[in-house]
């Protein structure tokens, strides 16, 4: 009998009663809850170990870097999240959807991200390696490349995307559903055991598992 593949597990965050925030008055490493955020600048700021829980962030923006190394994200939601580089090593994220947001480098290396939905995103390269992935969502986005060497992925799909490289060295996948998404190049083939593909996926890829193994193709 051939295994079902499970689907994420996603709980969107449900953001009532929201105070206004003052964003510039945010300080790395403390704590803050039921703030909604607006029009929000955080050019030049430190917000490393801050945590947000049940917060809202709309239209939040960074002129180079937004630093979120070792952050905690819990139980909220960015709209128009825009930064080159997005710095979030480390960093804990749980029942979080980023929607309608472009990030550059976007760093969650050694990160744990669980219930995340990523929701039509422009999406530079993403760096989740080592990290634990779970109940994670990509609907409508583009990627240039994500990494995903060393990383633990359960309950992870793709829905229209398409991305440039999927990089899944050394990787442990279970439950992960590529169905949905284009991909151009693949990065260390040994690493997708334990992924779903589609019939037509694997006969696009088949000169690459050839190459993998070293079989010519001749006609």
């Amino acid at each position: 009998m051939q295994s079902q593949t499970h689907a994420p597990k996603i709980d969107t965050p449900r953001l009532a009663h929201l105070e206004p925030g003052d964003f510039d008055a945010v300080e790395a490493h403390e704590y803050y809850e039921g703030q909604r955020y607006e029009a929000a600048n955080a050019e030049g700021r430190d917000l490393q170990g801050v945590t947000f829980t049940e917060c809202e962030f709309l239209s939040l923006t960074s002129g180079d870097k937004l630093d979120l190394r070792a952050a905690g994200i819990i139980e909220s939601r960015f709209e128009r999240l825009n930064a080159p580089t997005f710095q979030a090593l480390r960093s804990r994220w749980r029942d979080v959807t980023i929607e309608s947001s472009r990030l550059g480098f976007a760093d969650f290396a050694e990160s744990s991200l669980h219930s995340m939905h990523f929701i039509n995103c422009k999406l530079g390269f993403v760096n989740l390696r080592a990290s634990s992935v779970q109940d994670v969502l990509f609907t409508n986005c583009t990627i240039d490349e994500i990494d995903l060497g060393g990383a633990k992925t359960n309950r992870v799909s793709f829905v229209d995307t398409e991305v440039g490289t999927l990089d899944v060295t050394r990787a442990t996948l279970k439950h992960t559903d590529l169905r949905g998404l284009l991909m151009r190049k693949i990065v260390g083939l040994e690493g997708l055991r334990g992924a779903t593909m589609s019939d037509y996926q694997i006969t696009q890829l088949a000169p690459l598992f050839a190459a993998q193994i070293g079989i010519q193709v001749a006609g």
